[in-house]
Order: structure tokens, then sequence, then C-alpha cells
């Protein structure tokens, strides 16, 4: 990629990132649009945090990948040993039979089964199945590992709504989203911040993206156990004073949110973040209430499925 002389003053916030690129800088479900580009393979698939972040579609075809891809290579050395490596009936007649029992003999000695069929019997092939057993042993412990690792970690499960508005707000206008906590276990001491990324250009004539932060009408919850509509008010201080739609747009603006909680049942700080792009924002409209009214006493409660809605309100 192109280098440009302000790229060393870069401080890591994404600013060269944004100006090189017009994709938003982050994704509505928190990830970073930023390829990172490593030397080596194994570094890549080793990373800890990959193998627990990972979609379980992914996990589980990475290790079903992984199990076949080592049984392979030692089906391949005990058929390197010699057809006697292996006292056994073979599967199937011909060539492809006795590497079918080295294979299946791999699969039963890797995963501790040991039907007892096939047994080996040179050096070597004892020697292989040493090898092999330690390396389960090892492979599994790993695995299992970070299957518990990838169910003990809390997450924060909180839906956005898919678009921003542009509202009245005691007197004037506000930037707003909402936000609900999808999860059974409850949030507590929940902090909102917002920030906006917007095109500018310096006194030299160059294409910068810059961020300010939004100050919020409330950035703070102790409690979050329904939805929280989030306001930054437009007054002759915010950033967004005087800003129309169209030059949110020629600006290429981002709204970039972050939240953070403590997550009562594990006692541990949890994470959300997404973003809202210039044609993600409703101008003239408000959101509709999603408050569920108790009957004879009953409890309080919200319509998930209501969180996005908006209604258009006069100018």
């Amino acid at each position: 990629m192109r280098t440009t002389p302000d790229e060393p003053r870069d401080l890591g916030f994404g600013s060269v990132v944004s100006r090189e690129s017009r994709q938003r800088l982050l994704n509505h479900d928190g990830s970073f649009n930023v390829v990172r580009r490593r030397r080596r393979l194994v570094s890549a698939l080793g990373d800890y945090h990959v193998l627990v972040t990972l979609s379980w579609p992914r996990f589980l075809a990475l290790v079903t990948v992984g199990f076949l891809f080592v049984n392979t290579l030692f089906a391949a050395a005990y058929v390197s040993c010699g057809p006697e490596a292996l006292a056994g009936p073979a599967v199937g007649s011909g060539p492809g039979g006795a590497w079918a029992r080295a294979f299946f003999f791999s699969v039963q000695t890797f995963s501790t089964i040991g039907y007892g069929h096939v047994a080996p019997v040179s050096l070597a092939a004892n020697l292989l199945v040493v090898a092999e057993a330690l390396c389960g042993l090892f492979v599994f412990a790993l695995i299992w590992g970070i299957v518990f690792a990838r169910f003990a970690r809390p997450q924060a499960r909180i839906r956005f709504s898919e678009r921003a508005v542009v509202a009245p707000y005691r007197g004037i206008t506000g930037f707003e989203f909402r936000v609900a906590n999808e999860s059974s276990s409850q949030l507590v001491d929940v902090r909102a911040e917002v920030m906006l990324g917007r095109m500018e250009v310096d006194a030299e004539g160059r294409s910068l993206r810059r961020f300010y932060d939004l100050p919020l009408e409330r950035d703070h919850i102790a409690f979050f156990p329904l939805a929280w509509t989030i306001v930054h008010p437009i007054d002759a201080a915010s950033p967004l004073a005087g800003l129309s739609a169209a030059e949110l747009a020629a600006a290429d603006a981002e709204f970039l949110v972050i939240l953070a909680g403590t997550d009562e049942t594990w006692a541990q700080t949890v994470h959300a973040r997404s973003s809202y792009k210039f044609d993600e924002i409703e101008w003239g409209a408000r959101f509709t209430s999603i408050f569920l009214r108790p009957e004879n006493g009953g409890r309080m409660g919200v319509s998930l499925d209501r969180l996005s809605e908006i209604e258009r309100v006069a100018n």
C-alpha cells in the first residue's frame, strides 16, 4: 500500500486506515475493518484469542480438519514402516486396504479407543504409538481447555438499534440511538462513549480523518435491565452543530460507539461496540416506545422486536 509522509505520526486510532479506505472502520458486530497480516500461518492458527473468539462452526471445522490431518500423517508414518509393522486384518483389498488399516489404527490410538483388532509389531511402529499417544494427550487437553474457555467467557449480548436518529430534544436536537440487553445476566455500572470520525481538509489541502468525542446527556447508568436511549445533545458546543445530512455524507461521517459494563454473574467487565455511518441516520424522526405496560400489577417489560422502530416528527 502507498505510504504518505504523515503515516509515521498516526497513533494507531485509525486515521490512516480511514483515510485510505472508504469503508467503515467499525462493523455492526464490533469487529474492525482491518486485516492483520501474519508472516507465519502457525502463529495465526495458534493465537489463543482467535481460537476463543472464532465462531462455533469455524472452530469445529478447524478441529475436524486438524484431527484428520494429524491422523493422516501418522497413518503415512505407519505405512512407511513396512507391511509387517502392524498386525491385523486390512480394511478391504489392495494397497488401499493397508493404508486404511493404518489410518483407522491411528484414529484409535490418537483418541485412546483401542479396539485391539490391529496392533503394532515392529519397533518403529511401537515408537510411533508412543509419540502419537503423547501427541493425543496434549492435543485433546488443549482442545478441551479452549472449549471450556469459550463456554466460560462472558459476553455482552447488547443489541444496537439498526439506525440512529436526529430527533427533537429539549428545545434543540439530539443524536440518538437505542441499546438493549439481550442476555439473561444483568449488567451493572454500564458506561457509554461515542466518537465522531469525519474527513476534513487541513491547511495544506490534505484530507485527514479526525475524531471528536461526543458528550452524552447520560454516559453512565447503574443498572441495565431494560433499554437505554443514548443521546448526544446537538448544542452550540457540539461537533455536529450546524451540520446537515448532506455535509455528514460529504465528510464520510461515522459514529463509533463503545459500551462497557460489569456482568454480575461472572463479576467481569464486558464490552460491546458498533458504529453508525452517515447513511444509517434518520433525520426528523424519533424512536417509538418499546415498553410493555404491566397488566393487573404485573411486571414491566420491553419488546426487543421494536428496538429499531421509528416515527416521523414535524420539523
